[in-house]
């Protein structure tokens, strides 16, 4: 076992000078991605105590173009985080608070008859907006999830066969409560396929809610909110992305990830496996990851790092595994330790 133990760390000398010979020819600067995400963390940092995790997973999110759910008890921080977030960015903020008796047209707008005109004007809904909160996203019925379907994935809404299209950047925070289920609608497959990120938030360790008291005990009315300021623009965010785009990734890797996703779809303990839309996150969360951490190349760590919040969600454990009490982190550890890691 020792052996086994010292192998990578032997090997590691010589990986790391490899990458970085190989990723000088696009001459990609990435220190805009990290310095930029350094500063929303530090400002969303003056209210925020602790996920630290979640707030790097959102930004990856954000510039990658994707859309997370936040799945985690009340009272965490899920709803605050977003507002933050959106703080910290100039652009346009809404909130949809998701209920049984919501309608598709609620969220994404109707046709309102003009009587001077005598035509139908087209009044927009809260989620054309850049940064979209929708609040217990589960509790709206199937025909109103379906709303989000076209605008999530095309970043468009028809209705009555015109097309509007979203501003940019358009990315969307959704929130849900996994304790109380009574009077929630489980999330299609399609829908859940659709968020970059599923991230799975915990409860605070006893320093952090320490922290959170000494913090708050003097601000009873959330005044502290109101000294997040806008740090990013959005054209901060797409020149991120154009960077992150760039992010050199060897072949080996690009393997790797496609063989962590095909082995979902062929593993025993899975009823449903991940989507080639899933190999696509992975890689392009991987690029943000590595951009963000000061570097200009994609490393095996910086895969296994996204792939559980990645792939969480998009996969569906067989009947027989949920009566045993697995979850789906176990056969998802379990499965990305046995593809090789590339050297």
């Amino acid at each position: 076992m020792e052996n086994e133990t010292e192998f990578p760390e032997q090997q590691e000398p010589e990986i790391q000078p490899v990458a970085p010979e190989e990723t000088q020819l696009p001459g990609v600067d990435v220190d805009p991605v990290m310095i930029r995400a350094e500063r929303v963390k530090t400002e969303i940092g003056q209210v925020l105590v602790g996920q630290e995790e979640m707030l790097e997973l959102m930004l990856i999110a954000l510039f990658t173009g994707g859309h997370v759910l936040l799945e985690g008890v009340p009272g965490i921080a899920k709803t605050l985080t977003a507002k933050l977030l959106a703080r910290s960015i100039s652009t346009g903020f809404s909130r949809i608070q998701f209920t049984p008796d919501l309608m598709p047209a609620d969220v994404v707008g109707t046709p309102v008859f003009n009587m001077k005109t005598s035509e139908f004007n087209f009044k927009s809904g809260p989620i054309f907006s850049n940064v979209v909160l929708i609040d217990e996203i589960n509790r709206a019925p199937a025909k109103t999830q379906a709303a989000l379907f076209e605008v999530m994935e095309e970043k468009q809404v028809t209705v009555d066969g015109i097309t509007h299209q979203m501003g940019a950047p358009f990315f969307v925070v959704a929130t849900q409560n996994p304790i109380e289920q009574e009077g929630t609608y489980k999330l299609p497959e399609a829908q859940l396929d659709r968020f970059l990120f599923k991230i799975l938030l915990q409860y605070p360790s006893l320093d952090e809610e320490q922290n959170i008291l000494r913090r708050f005990h003097n601000d009873f009315n959330g005044a502290l909110r109101d000294t997040v300021s806008a740090v990013l623009s959005p054209t901060d965010i797409a020149d991120c992305q154009q960077r992150i785009e760039q992010v050199f990734i060897r072949e080996e890797l690009l393997d790797y990830i496609a063989a962590i996703v095909h082995s979902t779809r062929n593993n025993a303990d899975l009823f449903l496996g991940a989507s080639p839309r899933a190999s696509l996150a992975l890689m392009k969360t991987a690029k943000a990851a590595a951009a963000l951490n000061g570097r200009n190349f994609v490393t095996p760590d910086d895969i296994r790092y996204v792939s559980f919040p990645v792939l969480n969600h998009r996969v569906i454990l067989t009947p027989e595994r949920e009566m045993e009490g697995f979850s789906t982190r176990e056969v998802l550890d379990d499965i990305v330790k046995k593809i090789e890691v590339p050297r």
